[in-house]
Order: structure tokens, then sequence, then C-alpha cells
């Protein structure tokens, strides 16, 4: 028999064996080269992301000099491109928020505000309690405190005084709830510049300045805050409103609030003692912005326009605004805003 007929299917069998081969590797080599492709486009994201964030923070240190080693190592302190990044966040969700609700119906979320405004005034009434006995057990001088001569008081403060900067992320949501529920009368210039410049001002306090001094403003808002999302939580609910007659002076208290303020940190200009002149200059001017805005606010609502009684509650049925019907504030956390609908 001849040889060939046995030998050519082998040959065609081979080949075909290696050609099938021969395209696996081909793909196998294919997505191998593109995974490293991918990794290697990562790294050089990461690279220069890492270079990008060293350079915005060798900008701040040589601004404002060394930070406070005692937080160092804190949950998002050391870099300021989280801070930012969540801010940019922040500012684009208003934006894109407002255009995907635009054509969809408003969120209700009255049992999530109810949680949001007790979780909020539960931890006020932490900070708040923290730092009265904090600063008393370091003996806290009233009118000028340095950062350093109370000890471990300083870093009890400092441990607060965290919690306080990261209430400003937590309260975001104030505005994000505003978009969902399309509120948008309340997303004013005074609500966003507040909320997105105090997250990232904070960020500067707890490196540079984490205690002393710093105490006095975050214990006052703290107050404020328990007061002030008591009275949101309690509105949520049409029975309570006959009992809230006091909405009024929860405006009078947050400009109290601010001369309060600014008087506390210009005292320590006429009696230094030892803490950073130019943070209290520059605490001085931010709270002046905020005093303008709320007086302009103020005149504008409370001498152009007729006051209602206080005892007045909104009829039963109407739909509330994070407890407020037809004249509602919008919490600034330094600042309520009350406008009519």
């Amino acid at each position: 028999m001849p040889l060939w007929p046995s030998w050519r299917p082998r040959r065609v069998e081979e080949k075909f064996y290696f050609t099938y081969k021969s395209q696996g590797d081909l793909e196998d080599a294919a997505t191998s080269s593109y995974l490293q492709g991918c990794g290697r486009g990562l790294m050089k994201s990461k690279e220069h992301l890492k270079a990008f964030d060293d350079e915005i923070n060798a900008f701040l240190d040589n601004m404002f000099g060394p930070r406070d080693s005692r937080v160092r190592g804190w949950f998002m302190l050391d870099s300021y491109l989280p801070t930012f990044v969540l801010t940019v966040l922040y500012l684009l969700s208003i934006w894109l928020g407002n255009r995907f609700m635009k054509s969809r119906p408003a969120l209700s979320l009255r049992g999530l505000l109810t949680f949001y405004n007790l979780g909020i005034t539960l931890l006020s009434a932490y900070m708040l309690a923290e730092l009265i006995l904090s600063s008393w057990e370091g003996g806290y001088n009233l009118q000028c405190q340095d950062l350093t001569s109370a000890g471990e008081a300083d870093i009890r403060v400092a441990r607060v005084l965290w919690w306080y900067y990261f209430s400003k992320l937590i309260e975001f949501l104030d505005t994000i709830f505003f978009v969902l529920r399309k509120k948008t009368s309340q997303i004013t210039f005074l609500h966003v510049y507040h909320h997105a410049s105090m997250f990232n001002i904070w960020w500067c306090v707890l490196n540079w300045i984490p205690c002393g001094q710093s105490f006095f403003g975050p214990t006052l808002n703290s107050f404020i805050h328990i007061l002030m999302y008591s009275y949101y939580g309690l509105s949520v609910f049409p029975s309570m409103h006959k009992y809230l007659w006091w909405k009024r002076y929860l405006t009078q208290a947050q400009l109290v609030q601010f001369v309060l303020t600014i008087t506390h940190t210009l005292s320590a200009v006429v009696r230094p003692c030892g803490f950073p002149f130019g943070c209290l200059i520059f605490q001085s001017s931010y709270m002046l912005t905020l005093v303008i805005l709320f007086l302009n606010f103020y005149v504008q609502t409370y001498r152009k326009k007729p006051m209602k009684k206080d005892t007045d509650a909104p009829p039963a049925g109407k739909e509330v605004k994070n407890g407020f019907s037809k004249v509602y504030f919008t919490a600034t956390n330094g600042a309520i805003n009350k406008k009519a609908q």
C-alpha cells in the first residue's frame, strides 16, 4: 500500500493542530499585552497623581509652615487631595443631581431625614460635651489659648475637632437631600459656599492649629446644631408643628454665634498668647464674609417681608421640607435661611 495516504492525514492533523495552537497563543499574548498596558497606564496615572498630591502638600507646607506632628497619620489629614476631591464631587453632585431630577418626581425621604437629623443632633451633643470637658480639663483661657500648654487635654480637644471636621463632610448630605427632594430654592450661594468652605478650612485647622484657641467656634456651633437639627427632626412630624414656635429664634442665635466667634478670635489679637496671628486674621475675615452674607439675607427676609406669627403651624397634610411648610429654614452650619415657598 502506498505510504502517502497514511501520512497525509497526519500532516493535515498536525498542521491543523499547529494552526489552532498558534492562534490561541496569539490571543493569550494579546490579552497579556493589553493587561500589561493597562497596568503600566494605571501605574503612570498613580505616579502622576502622587506627584500632584506631593506638589499640593508642598505648596501648603510652604505657605503655612510645619504641620502639627500630633495629628500625623490621622484619617484624611496627611493629604489634602481627599478633601479637595470630595469637595469637587459635592459641587458636581449639585449640578448633575439637579439635571437628573429635573424630569423626575421629588423624593420624600421622611424616614431617612428623621434618622439623619437625629444622628447629627447626637454627634453635635457629643462634640459639645467633649469640648467643654476637655477644655475645662486643660484649664483653657477663654481670651487666648496657645497650642501646647495643656498637654494631654490638647490632644483630647484635637480628637473632638477631627470629628467636627468630619461632620462637615457628613453635612454635605444637607444639600444632596435638597437636590433629591427638588428643593432648589434652598440651595443658595450662602448654603453651598458655607458647606464647601468649612470642610476645606477645617482640614487646614486640624493640620496646623488643631487645639487651643480653635476650640471656641466648634463649641458654639455644636450647641446651635443641637437646636437646629432637633428642630428639623421634630418638624418632620405634623403633630409636632404646634410646639415649634421658636423657629425665628434659631436665626437670631446664628447671628449671635457669628458675633461671639469673631469677638473671641479678635480677643487673642488684643492679648496674644502665642497662637498664630495669621490664623486669627484669616478666621476673622472668613467669619466676616458669613456675617455680610447672613445680614443681607436677614434684612431681606425679616425687614422687607411681613413676618407670620411664630405660633402659626402649617396645615395638616401639607408637604414638609425637612420639617418646614411654606416657611422653612436652610441649614448652612452657621446660617439658617428662611425662605417663602
